[in-house]
């Protein structure tokens, strides 16, 4: 019996140890060129920490040019615009001109639950936006998808009382119990790293969803009446700063993912981009390509710049669970497991990239609060989008304007290959628009 009971407890010990804390940091509107680890010009000595102990992959793709879907690309594991998020979440009557659902379903999968199920404490800290605020008050509680505890932004149905009950965080003015603008970050993180010391005694699951980096900037209390790029530099600072905080305090051994939601606004003439054509709202890829820092001391090869893997975040619910032996819902997932290539192995994608941005997209203007689109030159993209190997299908759900370009030579999307390569244009084409067609 003796021996049974030493087993058991081997056996409990070594599920511990393959089950981390898990931090997922995701940056709003931080584009694939801020940190200088990916050749930003402010520097961000803790992000790039982060990729000097860690992995950095360079093709990354966020499910959306904008927040609310992304964000249920990554909780979910599918496509957004299965739930019928396919801009920002806003008023009732801007969600039914966008042909919006006003919150996401909770009956969806959930990445948290999943975690909790597997006896994860889980905390949501931060930015939210999948439903709540504004005229939106049946949206659900946190704990709905599995949080045990929620602080959210206005945006949310549960908004933390630091954070503004119903004052937007880029206003001047704030409530009485508010924080500042420019310490929001520092509240979180606070927050964070109080979260997982009350629940020492068990695996922590913490989205720490930060929204300093999305216009407009507000490094310091008040006015500010200097140019936009200096004001960019000292918010990127801070936020790297307090990322910084977070490591320092965070057990070694803490898995911590971090990343960005969608592309930038403003682009600062693509510096933020490093280049890549398009910005926040675009289909483009400084739209939905990001940064992406991948820490785990003894799982994750250190030091590592990953060029080839193709990742997107409907993957972070197989892949997390993979890693962490999180049982995945069993719910159709448009995500793959990629879990090899955080352990230094080659992966192939097997399946394809799908986006929607924009369901109307011959009427920017006319949707009152709808889909924003750029305003910075060649930067507007077509409203469908299909990533299949190295190709890149771009097309307007009537199928008007079909642009289709080689990745692997042409990542800047400078030459449209749609007359030369009509087989490729085709298939892809026929892909995208059945897709688009089938969804609700």
């Amino acid at each position: 019996m003796r021996s049974l009971f030493l087993l058991f407890i081997c056996t409990l010990t070594a599920l511990a140890a393959d089950r981390p804390n898990a931090v997922f940091i995701l940056v709003d509107d931080m584009g694939w060129g801020d940190p200088s680890c990916f050749g930003g010009q402010v520097q961000t000595p803790n992000m790039d920490r982060l990729a000097k102990e860690g992995m950095q992959f360079r093709q990354f793709y966020t499910s959306s040019p904008i927040c609310s879907a992304s964000r249920c690309g990554i909780l979910t594991g599918q496509f957004p615009a299965r739930h019928r998020i396919t801009s920002y979440l806003q008023t009732k009557a801007g969600n039914r001109e966008c042909e919006q659902a006003d919150f996401l379903d909770p009956q969806a999968p959930s990445l948290p639950r999943a975690f909790k199920a597997a006896g994860y404490a889980t905390a949501h800290i931060g930015k939210w936006h999948l439903g709540g605020g504004r005229d939106v008050t049946d949206a659900p509680k946190f704990s709905a998808y599995g949080y045990d505890v929620g602080l959210g932004t206005y945006e949310s149905p549960e908004p933390a009382a630091a954070l503004g009950l119903k004052t937007t965080p880029w206003e001047l003015k704030r409530e009485p119990q508010q924080v500042e603008r420019h310490d929001r970050t520092r509240w979180m993180v606070d927050e964070t790293l109080k979260f997982m010391r009350e629940h020492s005694t068990q695996p922590c699951f913490v989205n720490l969803w930060l929204d300093d980096v999305h216009t407009p900037y507000r490094p310091i209390e008040g006015k500010d009446e200097r140019a936009l790029p200096a004001k960019y530099h000292d918010v990127l600072v801070e936020t790297d700063r307090q990322i910084g905080r977070l490591i320092d305090a965070l057990p070694a051994s803490t898995l911590i993912i971090l990343c960005g939601d969608n592309g930038p606004e403003p682009t600062l003439e693509h510096t933020r981009t490093h280049g890549l054509r398009g910005m926040k709202w675009s289909l483009y890829e400084g739209g939905i390509r990001t940064p992406l820092i991948i820490r785990w001391p003894g799982v994750v090869p250190a030091g590592v710049v990953n060029e080839s893997t193709v990742f997107s975040s409907v993957d972070f619910m197989p892949t997390l669970c993979a890693l962490a032996q999180v049982k995945a819902p069993d719910s159709a997932q448009d995500g793959e497991d990629v879990s090899a290539a955080l352990r230094g192995e080659k992966v192939v994608r097997h399946k394809p990239l799908l986006w929607e941005y924009g369901r109307k997209p011959g009427e920017a203007g006319k949707v009152k609060n709808g889909f924003p689109y750029p305003k910075e030159p060649d930067s507007k993209s077509p409203n469908v989008a299909v990533r299949d190997g190295d190709w890149k299908l771009l097309v307007n759900a009537d199928g008007t304007q079909i642009e289709l370009y080689n990745l692997s030579k042409d990542p800047n999307e400078t030459t449209n290959l749609a007359e030369a390569e009509k087989d490729t244009r085709d298939r892809l084409r026929k892909a995208a628009l059945g897709w688009r067609k089938a969804l609700p």
